[in-house]
């Protein structure tokens, strides 16, 4: 691979790592793939890194970019062929709403055991409420972009995917169809097909 390509550092089932490879995927942004193991993090990483978390990218001039906004902007920024940019003014609060609120019940629900004081059925229901606005906006469009999928919708639907995946049978008897198609859109796209591609782990010196 060429040594200009920015480096990423991806953990494939990660929902944070997900939605920056479909902003690379989109963008037609060429990166060096390197997967990782999160139990066994890989020192270069961590070099780069230190916080341990991914996505991780790495660029050609040595910044490195360790939120997976970050990654999405700067990609989109690159080359943005399908106008993800072109946001609805609804944007940065829908996925401050995912990142915040949204993500704390569904970690708290689908890891429960984790925390002392979480109640799986109430974190459910907590999440279930943050998503039930998004079916309301789902309702009168097909996309939350619009007319087309965008930033908003590639960014949020990693965690949605997490959440209906938990008890997709309990998912998929709730009363939000709008959201439903949109998931099954999502997750049948070739895009999500694309970035889910298995990869071997990497390791210090493999090609």
């Amino acid at each position: 691979m060429s040594a200009s390509r920015p480096i990423l550092y991806s953990f494939r089932r990660c929902p944070y790592a997900m939605r920056a490879r479909l902003a690379l995927d989109v963008s037609g942004v060429a990166v060096e793939h390197r997967e990782i193991l999160l139990k066994d993090k890989p020192q270069a990483m961590l070099e780069a890194s230190p916080k341990g978390t991914v996505p991780v990218l790495v660029l050609a001039d040595g910044r490195v970019l360790e939120e997976s906004l970050d990654v999405m902007n700067w990609a989109l920024q690159q080359n943005d062929p399908e106008g993800w940019l072109d946001q609805d003014p609804r944007t940065a609060s829908w996925i401050a709403a995912n990142d915040g609120p949204f993500k704390r019940a569904l970690d708290r629900y689908k890891y429960a055991g984790r925390f002392d004081d979480a109640d799986e059925t109430v974190e459910r229901e907590k999440a279930a409420e943050c998503l039930r606005a998004l079916d309301r906006v789902l309702c009168d469009q097909t996309w939350l972009a619009g007319d087309k999928p965008g930033l908003a919708d590639n960014a949020i639907f990693p965690f949605v995917r997490q959440f209906a995946m938990t008890d997709r049978v309990w998912f998929d008897a709730q009363t939000w169809p709008a959201l439903i198609l949109w998931l099954d859109q999502l997750l049948n796209s070739e895009r999500f097909t694309n970035i889910m591609e298995k990869h071997e782990i990497w390791t210090p010196g493999a090609k």
